[in-house]
């Protein structure tokens, strides 16, 4: 299960292979810092700072057209806006999942 969408990836930094290479660097590193406070909110109970990180996370993970992934943040981000984190755990595992793929697809770039 792909993924990154290279096509997607590609034609956000104008074909710049390079460029992409440094924003997949950047995206790894706060991403990861991105998760810890997902996972602290989830265990604290924290349903607008799950909405917030989730939405931004999700943001973050279109420009690689990683539509798994996004589907799973956008998940968690309309959990915490509806303030019901009951199914945040299970959530929380998806998008781990999906995450975990790109992840490595973006390290082999």
């Amino acid at each position: 299960m792909p993924g990154l969408d290279h096509g997607v990836a590609m034609s956000r930094v104008g074909g710049d292979a390079e460029l992409l290479k440094e924003i997949a660097e950047l995206f790894l590193a706060e991403s990861e810092k991105t998760m810890e406070e997902l996972r602290s909110a989830i265990a604290t109970g924290d349903a607008r700072a799950v909405e917030h990180a989730s939405h931004g996370l999700k943001g973050a993970v279109a420009n690689f057209g990683a539509e798994e992934t996004v589907a799973a943040a956008q998940k968690l981000e309309e959990l915490g806006r509806a303030g019901e984190l009951r199914d945040a755990p299970a959530a929380l595992v998806t998008l781990e999942r999906a995450l975990n793929d790109l992840w490595a697809e973006l390290r082999a770039l």
